[in-house]
Protein backbone atom coordinates (compact mmCIF):
# COMPACT_ATOMS: atom_id res chain seq x y z
CA UNK A 1 0.00 0.00 0.00
CA UNK A 2 2.99 1.77 -0.05
CA UNK A 3 1.84 3.58 -3.57
CA UNK A 4 -1.75 4.63 -2.65
CA UNK A 5 -2.89 7.45 -0.56
CA UNK A 6 -6.27 7.25 1.53
CA UNK A 7 -8.18 10.44 1.47
CA UNK A 8 -10.95 11.02 3.59
CA UNK A 9 -13.84 13.38 1.57
CA UNK A 10 -15.77 16.08 3.19
CA UNK A 11 -18.69 17.36 1.41
CA UNK A 12 -21.86 19.25 1.45
CA UNK A 13 -20.72 20.20 5.24
CA UNK A 14 -19.16 23.15 6.99
CA UNK A 15 -15.65 24.44 7.47
CA UNK A 16 -14.35 25.06 10.41
CA UNK A 17 -12.01 27.93 10.92
CA UNK A 18 -10.45 28.12 13.92
CA UNK A 19 -10.71 25.16 16.46
CA UNK A 20 -7.74 23.42 18.58
CA UNK A 21 -6.36 21.55 15.63
CA UNK A 22 -6.26 24.38 13.35
CA UNK A 23 -8.83 24.11 10.29
CA UNK A 24 -11.24 21.08 10.22
CA UNK A 25 -13.81 19.74 8.12
CA UNK A 26 -16.89 18.80 8.84
CA UNK A 27 -20.09 16.78 7.40
CA UNK A 28 -22.71 13.95 8.03
CA UNK A 29 -21.01 10.93 5.44
CA UNK A 30 -17.27 11.60 4.93
CA UNK A 31 -15.80 9.46 1.95
CA UNK A 32 -13.12 7.02 2.42
CA UNK A 33 -11.04 6.86 -0.74
CA UNK A 34 -7.88 5.05 -2.27
CA UNK A 35 -5.74 6.46 -4.73
CA UNK A 36 -2.57 5.58 -6.40
CA UNK A 37 0.24 8.20 -6.75
CA UNK A 38 -0.52 8.11 -10.71
CA UNK A 39 -3.54 9.48 -10.35
CA UNK A 40 -4.31 13.15 -12.34
CA UNK A 41 -6.78 15.81 -11.14
CA UNK A 42 -9.25 15.32 -13.69
CA UNK A 43 -9.25 11.39 -12.38
CA UNK A 44 -9.14 12.08 -8.92
CA UNK A 45 -12.45 14.44 -9.73
CA UNK A 46 -14.02 11.41 -11.90
CA UNK A 47 -13.38 8.89 -8.78
CA UNK A 48 -15.19 11.51 -6.08
CA UNK A 49 -18.25 11.87 -8.29
CA UNK A 50 -18.57 7.89 -8.94
CA UNK A 51 -18.40 7.47 -5.26
CA UNK A 52 -20.76 10.17 -4.43
CA UNK A 53 -24.56 8.76 -4.11
CA UNK A 54 -26.38 8.17 -6.91
CA UNK A 55 -29.45 10.96 -6.77
CA UNK A 56 -25.89 13.28 -6.47
CA UNK A 57 -25.56 14.40 -9.90
CA UNK A 58 -22.94 17.02 -9.93
CA UNK A 59 -19.69 18.73 -10.71
CA UNK A 60 -16.69 19.30 -9.23
CA UNK A 61 -15.58 22.63 -9.04
CA UNK A 62 -13.15 23.19 -6.17
CA UNK A 63 -10.78 21.10 -3.88
CA UNK A 64 -9.60 22.04 -0.73
CA UNK A 65 -7.18 20.08 1.12
CA UNK A 66 -5.88 20.06 4.66
CA UNK A 67 -1.53 19.89 5.00
CA UNK A 68 -0.13 20.16 8.67
CA UNK A 69 2.21 22.89 10.31
CA UNK A 70 4.41 21.53 12.91
CA UNK A 71 4.27 24.57 16.51
CA UNK A 72 5.50 24.89 19.29
CA UNK A 73 5.40 22.09 21.77
CA UNK A 74 5.80 19.65 19.19
CA UNK A 75 2.22 19.96 18.36
CA UNK A 76 0.52 20.23 14.62
CA UNK A 77 -2.09 22.62 13.38
CA UNK A 78 -3.89 22.36 9.70
CA UNK A 79 -4.15 25.22 7.09
CA UNK A 80 -5.87 24.75 3.69
CA UNK A 81 -4.75 24.97 0.16
CA UNK A 82 -6.87 24.45 -3.11
CA UNK A 83 -5.88 21.81 -5.09
CA UNK A 84 -6.01 23.27 -9.03
CA UNK A 85 -3.97 21.41 -11.26
CA UNK A 86 -1.54 18.40 -11.45
CA UNK A 87 1.03 20.32 -9.37
CA UNK A 88 -1.36 20.54 -6.59
CA UNK A 89 -1.62 16.98 -6.95
CA UNK A 90 2.38 16.26 -6.36
CA UNK A 91 1.76 18.46 -3.20
CA UNK A 92 -0.75 16.60 -1.89
CA UNK A 93 1.13 12.82 -2.25
CA UNK A 94 4.00 15.08 -0.60
CA UNK A 95 2.02 15.95 2.15
CA UNK A 96 1.29 12.51 2.95
CA UNK A 97 4.46 11.35 2.06
CA UNK A 98 6.02 13.82 4.70
CA UNK A 99 3.60 13.48 7.09
CA UNK A 100 2.09 9.85 7.36
CA UNK A 101 4.06 9.20 10.51
CA UNK A 102 1.24 11.47 12.34
CA UNK A 103 -2.06 11.66 10.03
CA UNK A 104 -2.95 8.39 8.15
CA UNK A 105 -5.16 10.23 5.44
CA UNK A 106 -5.11 13.14 3.49
CA UNK A 107 -8.76 14.81 4.12
CA UNK A 108 -10.29 17.04 1.38
CA UNK A 109 -13.16 19.46 1.05
CA UNK A 110 -15.09 19.25 -2.25
CA UNK A 111 -17.46 21.94 -3.82
CA UNK A 112 -19.92 21.29 -6.32
CA UNK A 113 -21.37 23.50 -9.20
CA UNK A 114 -25.00 24.26 -9.07
CA UNK A 115 -27.19 22.55 -11.43
CA UNK A 116 -29.19 23.96 -13.98
CA UNK A 117 -32.05 23.86 -12.39
CA UNK A 118 -30.22 26.08 -9.53
CA UNK A 119 -28.27 28.72 -12.11
CA UNK A 120 -31.87 29.05 -13.88
CA UNK A 121 -32.90 32.59 -12.08
CA UNK A 122 -33.22 35.68 -13.62
CA UNK A 123 -30.53 38.48 -12.15
CA UNK A 124 -32.09 41.77 -12.97
CA UNK A 125 -29.18 44.40 -13.75
CA UNK A 126 -26.60 42.54 -13.60
CA UNK A 127 -24.70 43.83 -16.08
CA UNK A 128 -24.64 47.15 -13.95
CA UNK A 129 -22.08 48.28 -12.17
CA UNK A 130 -23.57 51.25 -10.15
CA UNK A 131 -21.87 53.44 -8.53
CA UNK A 132 -23.80 56.42 -7.02
CA UNK A 133 -22.05 59.47 -5.78
CA UNK A 134 -23.51 60.73 -1.98
CA UNK A 135 -21.14 63.57 -2.07
CA UNK A 136 -24.02 64.99 0.39
CA UNK A 137 -24.17 61.86 2.87
CA UNK A 138 -20.86 61.20 3.77
CA UNK A 139 -20.26 60.36 7.40
CA UNK A 140 -17.69 62.52 8.67
CA UNK A 141 -15.47 61.36 11.77
CA UNK A 142 -14.69 63.50 14.17
CA UNK A 143 -11.23 64.44 14.43
CA UNK A 144 -10.99 63.95 17.67
CA UNK A 145 -11.27 59.83 17.39
CA UNK A 146 -8.73 57.06 17.33
CA UNK A 147 -8.29 56.38 14.05
CA UNK A 148 -6.98 52.98 15.19
CA UNK A 149 -10.69 52.21 16.63
CA UNK A 150 -13.06 53.45 13.85
CA UNK A 151 -10.68 52.13 11.16
CA UNK A 152 -11.19 48.97 13.17
CA UNK A 153 -15.07 49.13 13.45
CA UNK A 154 -14.95 49.71 9.46
CA UNK A 155 -13.15 46.80 8.49
CA UNK A 156 -16.10 44.34 10.18
CA UNK A 157 -17.27 41.76 7.47
CA UNK A 158 -20.66 42.96 5.82
CA UNK A 159 -22.15 40.22 4.11
CA UNK A 160 -23.57 40.64 0.03
CA UNK A 161 -27.03 40.64 -0.32
CA UNK A 162 -27.94 39.19 -3.45
CA UNK A 163 -31.55 40.13 -5.46
CA UNK A 164 -31.94 37.18 -7.32
CA UNK A 165 -36.06 36.46 -8.36
CA UNK A 166 -37.10 33.00 -9.57
CA UNK A 167 -37.29 32.80 -13.14
CA UNK A 168 -40.83 31.50 -13.91
CA UNK A 169 -40.24 31.10 -17.75
CA UNK A 170 -38.27 28.37 -19.39
CA UNK A 171 -34.80 29.58 -19.73
CA UNK A 172 -33.43 31.23 -22.72
CA UNK A 173 -29.46 32.15 -22.22
CA UNK A 174 -28.96 35.78 -23.13
CA UNK A 175 -26.24 36.35 -25.93
CA UNK A 176 -23.88 38.20 -23.18
CA UNK A 177 -23.89 35.01 -21.25
CA UNK A 178 -22.32 33.10 -23.86
CA UNK A 179 -18.76 35.25 -23.53
CA UNK A 180 -18.89 34.83 -19.32
CA UNK A 181 -15.94 33.25 -17.67
CA UNK A 182 -17.77 30.80 -16.00
CA UNK A 183 -14.85 29.99 -13.50
CA UNK A 184 -15.14 33.48 -12.06
CA UNK A 185 -18.62 32.57 -10.29
CA UNK A 186 -15.69 30.21 -7.96
CA UNK A 187 -12.93 33.29 -7.38
CA UNK A 188 -12.27 33.37 -2.94
CA UNK A 189 -13.93 35.91 -1.94
CA UNK A 190 -13.10 35.26 1.83
CA UNK A 191 -9.20 35.90 2.53
CA UNK A 192 -9.44 33.23 5.23
CA UNK A 193 -8.87 30.93 2.07
CA UNK A 194 -6.82 32.90 -0.32
CA UNK A 195 -4.45 34.86 1.08
CA UNK A 196 -4.23 37.94 -1.82
CA UNK A 197 -1.64 39.64 -2.80
CA UNK A 198 -1.41 43.48 -3.21
CA UNK A 199 -1.26 45.18 -6.52
CA UNK A 200 1.95 46.34 -7.97
CA UNK A 201 1.35 50.29 -7.94
CA UNK A 202 3.39 52.29 -10.49
CA UNK A 203 5.89 54.90 -8.78
CA UNK A 204 4.42 53.60 -5.22
CA UNK A 205 0.90 55.41 -6.45
CA UNK A 206 -2.55 54.54 -6.63
CA UNK A 207 -4.03 54.65 -10.63
CA UNK A 208 -7.69 55.12 -11.25
CA UNK A 209 -8.67 51.56 -12.24
CA UNK A 210 -6.60 49.84 -10.31
CA UNK A 211 -8.17 46.60 -8.89
CA UNK A 212 -8.18 44.54 -5.63
CA UNK A 213 -8.96 41.13 -4.52
CA UNK A 214 -11.67 42.29 -1.69
CA UNK A 215 -11.89 45.27 0.74
CA UNK A 216 -9.94 44.03 3.08
CA UNK A 217 -7.01 43.98 0.34
CA UNK A 218 -8.37 47.67 -0.63
CA UNK A 219 -7.84 49.06 3.99
CA UNK A 220 -4.66 46.80 3.88
CA UNK A 221 -2.94 48.90 0.69
CA UNK A 222 -4.30 52.51 1.86
CA UNK A 223 -2.48 51.59 5.26
CA UNK A 224 0.63 50.17 3.34
CA UNK A 225 0.69 53.24 1.90
CA UNK A 226 0.46 56.49 3.99
CA UNK A 227 2.80 54.33 6.80
CA UNK A 228 4.93 54.45 3.60
CA UNK A 229 4.41 58.11 2.74
CA UNK A 230 4.27 59.24 6.17
CA UNK A 231 0.64 60.97 5.70
CA UNK A 232 -2.57 59.98 7.30
CA UNK A 233 -5.99 59.81 5.53
CA UNK A 234 -9.52 60.22 7.08
CA UNK A 235 -12.54 57.79 6.32
CA UNK A 236 -15.45 59.79 4.95
CA UNK A 237 -17.72 56.74 3.75
CA UNK A 238 -17.61 53.41 4.26
CA UNK A 239 -20.19 51.58 2.89
CA UNK A 240 -20.78 47.67 2.02
CA UNK A 241 -19.30 48.43 -1.75
CA UNK A 242 -17.86 52.07 -1.14
CA UNK A 243 -14.93 53.45 0.36
CA UNK A 244 -13.89 57.12 0.28
CA UNK A 245 -11.28 59.23 2.00
CA UNK A 246 -9.72 62.29 2.23
CA UNK A 247 -6.47 63.26 3.63
CA UNK A 248 -6.24 64.46 7.48
CA UNK A 249 -5.54 68.28 5.53
CA UNK A 250 -7.91 68.06 2.92
CA UNK A 251 -9.27 71.61 2.46
CA UNK A 252 -5.59 72.99 3.88
CA UNK A 253 -3.10 72.65 1.32
CA UNK A 254 -3.68 69.12 0.55
CA UNK A 255 -6.48 67.81 -2.38
CA UNK A 256 -5.72 63.75 -1.54
CA UNK A 257 -8.81 62.05 -1.69
CA UNK A 258 -9.81 58.64 -3.09
CA UNK A 259 -12.48 56.45 -3.83
CA UNK A 260 -13.29 52.60 -4.30
CA UNK A 261 -16.20 50.41 -5.23
CA UNK A 262 -17.30 47.11 -5.22
CA UNK A 263 -17.63 46.05 -9.09
CA UNK A 264 -20.27 42.80 -9.02
CA UNK A 265 -19.27 42.04 -12.50
CA UNK A 266 -15.66 41.90 -11.86
CA UNK A 267 -15.62 40.07 -8.81
CA UNK A 268 -13.24 43.11 -7.44
CA UNK A 269 -13.01 46.65 -6.05
CA UNK A 270 -11.53 48.90 -7.88
CA UNK A 271 -10.33 52.56 -7.61
CA UNK A 272 -13.28 54.73 -9.84
CA UNK A 273 -11.82 58.38 -8.43
CA UNK A 274 -8.03 59.39 -7.15
CA UNK A 275 -6.75 62.98 -7.29
CA UNK A 276 -2.74 62.41 -7.42
CA UNK A 277 -0.26 62.05 -4.81
CA UNK A 278 -0.28 64.09 -1.16
CA UNK A 279 0.86 67.72 -1.28
CA UNK A 280 0.59 68.32 2.57
CA UNK A 281 3.33 68.69 4.53
CA UNK A 282 4.74 65.29 5.73
CA UNK A 283 6.24 66.61 9.41
CA UNK A 284 2.55 66.18 10.56
CA UNK A 285 3.40 63.00 11.77
CA UNK A 286 4.94 61.89 14.99
CA UNK A 287 7.50 59.48 15.67
CA UNK A 288 4.32 56.32 15.49
CA UNK A 289 1.27 56.79 13.47
CA UNK A 290 -2.44 56.43 14.05
CA UNK A 291 -2.94 53.36 10.78
CA UNK A 292 -0.17 51.49 12.21
CA UNK A 293 -2.57 50.28 14.67
CA UNK A 294 -1.94 46.81 16.45
CA UNK A 295 -4.01 44.67 13.78
CA UNK A 296 -1.58 46.00 11.27
CA UNK A 297 1.34 45.18 13.31
CA UNK A 298 0.48 41.82 14.40
CA UNK A 299 0.07 40.73 11.18
CA UNK A 300 3.67 42.01 10.39
CA UNK A 301 5.09 40.12 13.32
CA UNK A 302 3.68 36.73 12.59
CA UNK A 303 6.73 35.05 10.94
CA UNK A 304 8.43 36.12 14.48
CA UNK A 305 5.75 34.96 16.85
CA UNK A 306 5.12 31.54 14.93
CA UNK A 307 9.07 30.63 15.63
CA UNK A 308 8.99 32.06 18.79
CA UNK A 309 5.99 32.84 20.98
CA UNK A 310 7.61 34.02 23.45
CA UNK A 311 8.94 36.82 22.01
CA UNK A 312 9.79 39.90 24.03
CA UNK A 313 7.90 42.88 23.40
CA UNK A 314 10.85 45.30 22.93
CA UNK A 315 11.64 42.76 19.97
CA UNK A 316 8.80 43.51 18.70
CA UNK A 317 9.21 46.88 18.65
CA UNK A 318 12.40 46.63 17.01
CA UNK A 319 11.56 44.86 14.09
CA UNK A 320 8.62 47.16 13.76
CA UNK A 321 11.20 50.45 13.69
CA UNK A 322 13.16 48.23 11.47
CA UNK A 323 10.30 47.55 8.70
CA UNK A 324 8.04 50.48 9.06
CA UNK A 325 10.69 53.04 10.34
CA UNK A 326 8.11 53.93 13.35
CA UNK A 327 8.33 53.48 16.73
CA UNK A 328 5.59 52.42 18.65
CA UNK A 329 4.30 52.08 22.18
CA UNK A 330 4.90 49.19 24.29
CA UNK A 331 1.41 49.30 24.55
CA UNK A 332 0.40 48.49 21.06
CA UNK A 333 3.35 46.40 20.80
CA UNK A 334 2.28 44.02 23.44
CA UNK A 335 -1.33 44.11 22.42
CA UNK A 336 0.10 43.13 18.29
CA UNK A 337 1.79 39.94 20.12
CA UNK A 338 -1.73 38.78 22.09
CA UNK A 339 -3.19 39.27 18.82
CA UNK A 340 -0.66 37.63 16.59
CA UNK A 341 -0.20 34.48 19.63
CA UNK A 342 -4.31 33.84 19.42
CA UNK A 343 -4.46 34.67 15.43
CA UNK A 344 -1.95 31.53 15.76
CA UNK A 345 -2.84 29.31 18.52
CA UNK A 346 -6.08 30.30 19.50
CA UNK A 347 -7.10 32.92 22.50
CA UNK A 348 -7.16 31.81 25.75
CA UNK A 349 -11.11 30.89 26.15
CA UNK A 350 -10.52 28.47 22.67
CA UNK A 351 -7.77 27.41 24.47
CA UNK A 352 -9.14 26.17 27.84
CA UNK A 353 -12.05 24.91 26.05
CA UNK A 354 -9.70 22.57 24.17
CA UNK A 355 -8.17 21.07 26.95
CA UNK A 356 -10.43 18.10 27.74
CA UNK A 357 -9.22 17.27 23.69
CA UNK A 358 -5.27 18.04 23.99
CA UNK A 359 -5.26 16.15 27.10
CA UNK A 360 -7.43 13.18 25.66
CA UNK A 361 -4.33 12.68 23.23
CA UNK A 362 -2.05 12.12 26.33
CA UNK A 363 -4.20 9.50 27.26
CA UNK A 364 -5.27 5.78 26.98
CA UNK A 365 -6.83 4.51 24.18
CA UNK A 366 -9.80 3.90 26.17
CA UNK A 367 -13.39 6.17 26.99
CA UNK A 368 -15.84 4.97 29.52
CA UNK A 369 -19.34 6.64 28.97
CA UNK A 370 -22.12 6.18 31.78
CA UNK A 371 -25.01 8.26 32.61
CA UNK A 372 -26.27 9.27 36.48
CA UNK A 373 -29.88 10.60 37.38
CA UNK A 374 -30.42 14.02 38.47
CA UNK A 375 -32.88 14.53 41.55
CA UNK A 376 -32.41 17.77 42.49
CA UNK A 377 -34.67 20.84 41.85
CA UNK A 378 -33.85 20.62 38.29
CA UNK A 379 -34.37 16.46 36.68
CA UNK A 380 -32.53 15.06 33.62
CA UNK A 381 -29.90 13.00 33.41
CA UNK A 382 -26.03 13.78 33.32
CA UNK A 383 -24.22 11.52 30.59
CA UNK A 384 -20.47 11.54 30.91
CA UNK A 385 -17.05 10.08 29.46
CA UNK A 386 -13.80 9.66 30.92
CA UNK A 387 -10.61 8.49 30.05
CA UNK A 388 -7.26 7.53 32.07
CA UNK A 389 -3.77 8.90 31.85
CA UNK A 390 -0.67 7.12 32.15
CA UNK A 391 -0.82 7.09 36.11
CA UNK A 392 -4.33 5.56 36.10
CA UNK A 393 -5.96 9.24 36.61
CA UNK A 394 -9.05 9.89 35.86
CA UNK A 395 -9.69 12.25 33.09
CA UNK A 396 -13.42 13.44 32.29
CA UNK A 397 -13.54 14.58 28.67
CA UNK A 398 -16.97 15.05 28.18
CA UNK A 399 -20.14 15.68 29.58
CA UNK A 400 -23.77 16.31 28.64
CA UNK A 401 -27.13 17.06 30.63
CA UNK A 402 -30.13 15.55 28.78
CA UNK A 403 -33.60 15.10 29.70
CA UNK A 404 -33.42 11.37 29.78
CA UNK A 405 -31.34 8.31 28.95
CA UNK A 406 -32.88 7.75 25.68
CA UNK A 407 -31.33 6.63 22.39
CA UNK A 408 -31.01 10.46 20.74
CA UNK A 409 -29.61 11.52 23.41
CA UNK A 410 -26.80 8.80 23.37
CA UNK A 411 -26.66 9.37 20.09
CA UNK A 412 -26.04 13.08 20.43
CA UNK A 413 -23.65 12.53 23.01
CA UNK A 414 -21.89 9.41 21.17
CA UNK A 415 -21.68 11.27 17.81
CA UNK A 416 -20.75 14.44 19.26
CA UNK A 417 -18.09 12.92 21.46
CA UNK A 418 -16.76 11.31 18.42
CA UNK A 419 -16.62 14.01 16.44
CA UNK A 420 -15.20 16.65 18.33
CA UNK A 421 -13.00 14.74 21.42
CA UNK A 422 -12.31 11.31 20.32
CA UNK A 423 -10.62 11.59 16.87
CA UNK A 424 -8.31 8.63 16.94
CA UNK A 425 -8.97 5.51 16.00
CA UNK A 426 -8.32 2.14 17.50
CA UNK A 427 -10.05 3.02 20.81
CA UNK A 428 -12.20 1.66 23.30
CA UNK A 429 -15.30 2.33 24.45
CA UNK A 430 -16.25 0.72 27.94
CA UNK A 431 -20.29 1.11 28.75
CA UNK A 432 -23.07 -0.77 31.04
CA UNK A 433 -25.72 -2.72 28.60
CA UNK A 434 -28.06 -0.36 27.95
CA UNK A 435 -30.02 -0.93 24.91
CA UNK A 436 -29.96 2.90 24.02
CA UNK A 437 -25.86 2.48 24.21
CA UNK A 438 -26.24 -0.48 21.84
CA UNK A 439 -29.02 0.96 19.26
CA UNK A 440 -25.95 4.26 19.19
CA UNK A 441 -23.45 1.68 18.48
CA UNK A 442 -25.36 -0.19 15.64
CA UNK A 443 -26.01 2.78 13.36
CA UNK A 444 -22.67 4.89 14.52
CA UNK A 445 -21.89 4.08 10.57
CA UNK A 446 -18.72 2.30 11.96
CA UNK A 447 -17.53 5.25 13.98
CA UNK A 448 -17.65 3.41 17.31
CA UNK A 449 -17.08 -0.04 15.48
CA UNK A 450 -14.03 -2.27 14.47
CA UNK A 451 -11.53 -1.08 13.07
CA UNK A 452 -12.39 2.60 14.46
CA UNK A 453 -13.32 1.34 17.83
CA UNK A 454 -13.89 -1.23 20.37
CA UNK A 455 -17.38 -1.84 22.26
CA UNK A 456 -16.73 -3.01 25.47
CA UNK A 457 -19.15 -4.33 28.42
CA UNK A 458 -18.12 -2.73 32.08
CA UNK A 459 -17.30 -5.93 34.12
CA UNK A 460 -18.69 -3.88 37.08
CA UNK A 461 -22.20 -3.16 35.91
CA UNK A 462 -22.36 -6.59 35.03
CA UNK A 463 -21.34 -7.85 38.44
CA UNK A 464 -23.95 -5.45 39.61
CA UNK A 465 -26.55 -6.58 37.54
CA UNK A 466 -26.00 -10.49 37.87
CA UNK A 467 -26.41 -10.06 41.78
CA UNK A 468 -29.63 -8.28 41.27
CA UNK A 469 -30.89 -10.39 39.03
CA UNK A 470 -30.33 -13.87 40.99
CA UNK A 471 -30.17 -12.70 44.52
CA UNK A 472 -27.63 -15.20 45.81
CA UNK A 473 -24.51 -13.07 47.61
CA UNK A 474 -22.53 -16.33 47.75
CA UNK A 475 -21.95 -16.07 44.31
CA UNK A 476 -20.19 -12.56 44.82
CA UNK A 477 -16.48 -12.72 44.16
CA UNK A 478 -14.82 -11.99 46.99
Amino acid sequence: MDDRVRLKVYYRGQILLQTSEGVKFVCENPLDIIIPFTLSFEELKGVICEKMDSQISSTVSCILYRYPISVFGGFVQFQTKYATDEASMQEIFSVYLESRSRISFIKLYIEFEQSAADRDIELEDYNSDSEEEFESNYEVIDPGVDEDQADEAMVADVADVANALANQQPFVEPSFMRSLDLEAMHAPEFPQYVNAELPLMPDDEFTVGMEFSSREAVIKAMKDYTIRKGVDYRVHESEPTTFYAKCTQYGAGCDWLIRVSKMSRKFCWEIRRYNGSHTCTRATISQDHSKLDSNTVAEAIKPLVEVDPSIRVKSVIAEVHAKFNYTISYRKAWLAKQKAVESIFGGWKASYEALPIWSFRGCKPIVQVDETHLYGKYKGCLLVAVSQDGNNNIVPIAFAIVEGETSEAWYFFLSNLRQHVVTRDGVGLISDWHDSIRSVIARSNGAWSPPRAFHMFCIRHIESNFLRKFKAPYLQYK
